[in-house]
């Protein structure tokens, strides 16, 4: 399925005002690699953390081939609230496979979601949006999959900003992919999504290639269309889930190496991960970043007295577990001079 002209020219205009928008970024920091870092304790233990694992006559240098960088997405490179971006992406789907699939407009999750009760489907839980994710993102060959993504990033904006979902990446962990990059370093996604739904623009918004995600993954099944092409085909069935310890599991099951800097947000997504690269020998960064700025973003934990969130969540026990074993926590109010490219 391709693009339509009007769609084809959003994505376009899109790109390139996203484009402009990250050049002129970069260019008012070319003195400062992080420039939309506050200056504290988090830039600097960034800073540090880069100088000691390239400089050959460090005792922490780490050979090319072992900078390995992993970043959670959502919470963690872009927007995660109100609702995962890809948990919108399949929710817009529901109404066409009930149409297709009356047996299911009973049957919850789906009947709240057809219902249109915002606090209802805010309150649905991962396991919930998983179900919906399966049956909206099956019965189809994978390149139909690729091009429905692609068509709908390139319309669908976010309900607070009115901005395409893919100009709500964090400026400051843009920067950051930027100076690991230049230093060396190999950046990875390790989402708890599919890692299908993010390779299709991976590229394009961290210069992250596809090839670079892990996630959750549902079942392929070979076989023949009905002019007897050999396709693959989506099943509706998970075959990896990138969920808590899945995804360090899967990390290694992948790429068969150890992140020494990791980067996440959720305790019930990226815990696991942090841990393990918080326990390596030699040098590592593990880092969470909290998102306590409801005024540019959101604030929810719950940890810290913040408020709970189905979405995200980082509960007090991850936060002190950061605290006892040194992790980097990053406060977006504290530590990100500014969140988005748009920013002035």
């Amino acid at each position: 399925m391709e693009l339509h002209r009007r769609e084809f020219v959003a994505l376009v205009i899109g790109s390139a005002t996203l484009a402009a928008e990250r050049a002129q970024a970069r260019v008012q920091a070319q003195a400062d690699p992080l420039a939309s870092w506050s200056e504290g304790p988090a830039k600097e233990a960034i800073l540090k953390f880069v100088r000691a694992t390239t400089d050959p006559a460090s005792p922490n240098f780490l050979p090319p081939d072992e900078r390995i960088a992993a970043f959670d997405q959502d919470g963690t490179l872009w927007v995660e609230q109100p609702l995962y971006t890809q948990a919108v992406f399949c929710l817009d789907r529901v109404p066409a496979l009930v149409e297709a699939r009356p047996e299911l407009k009973d049957r919850k999750p789906f009947s709240v979601v057809l219902s249109g009760d915002r606090e209802a489907i805010a309150k649905l839980n991962i396991h919930q949006l998983f179900e919906i994710l399966l049956e909206a993102q099956s019965g189809m060959t994978v390149e139909t999959f690729s091009a429905e993504v692609r068509r709908w990033l390139a319309t669908a904006k976010h309900p607070r900003w009115n901005r395409l979902y893919t100009e709500l990446v964090y400026q400051p962990m843009i920067e950051l992919l930027a100076l690991l990059r230049a230093n060396g370093f190999n950046n990875f996604i390790a989402t708890g999504g599919s890692a299908s739904f993010v390779r299709e623009y991976s590229a394009q918004v961290y210069d992250i290639p596809p090839q670079r995600v892990s996630g959750s993954a549902q079942a392929i099944h070979f076989g023949h269309g009905k002019d007897g092409a050999s396709i693959l085909s989506r099943e509706p069935k998970f075959v990896l889930d990138n969920l808590e310890a899945g995804k360090i599991e899967n990390f290694w099951l992948m790429y068969g190496q150890r992140p020494k800097l990791a980067f996440g947000n959720s305790s019930g997504d990226d815990q696991q991960m942090l841990e393990y690269v918080n326990a390596t020998s030699g040098a590592h960064l593990a880092a969470a970043v909290l998102h306590d700025d409801a005024t540019r973003e959101y604030a929810y934990g719950p940890a810290t007295g913040l408020p709970d969130s189905n979405v995200g969540t980082f509960n007090q026990d991850m936060y002190d577990m950061a605290l006892k074993q040194g992790w980097l926590i990053v406060s977006m109010k504290r530590d990100w001079k500014r969140i988005f490219a748009f920013e002035g």
